[in-house]
């Protein structure tokens, strides 16, 4: 395997935390009506639940394939 499962992990939080971009932890997580704590904990490195991947990718137009494994845009089409 080209690239561990704790790769994938530290890379998951590190694009989270490009998703957010300049809003910080508070606005973000209202934007996608999580709690600020749910955000903080996974861009700290705790593996992120299902429901927020999925409300991620489709409240901020984001590709799973890009946000789980860094493959191809970053947004949908």
């Amino acid at each position: 395997m080209a690239t561990s499962i704790t790769q994938h992990k530290r890379k998951l939080r590190e694009r989270i935390s490009l998703v957010r971009g300049d809003r910080s932890q508070r606005q973000f997580a209202q934007d996608l009506g999580v709690f600020q704590q749910n955000v903080n904990r996974y861009e700290s490195g705790t593996t992120p639940h299902t429901d927020f991947l999925l409300t991620l990718a489709l409240r901020e137009n984001i590709s799973l394939d890009w946000l789980l494994l860094g493959k191809g845009r970053m947004r949908r089409r």
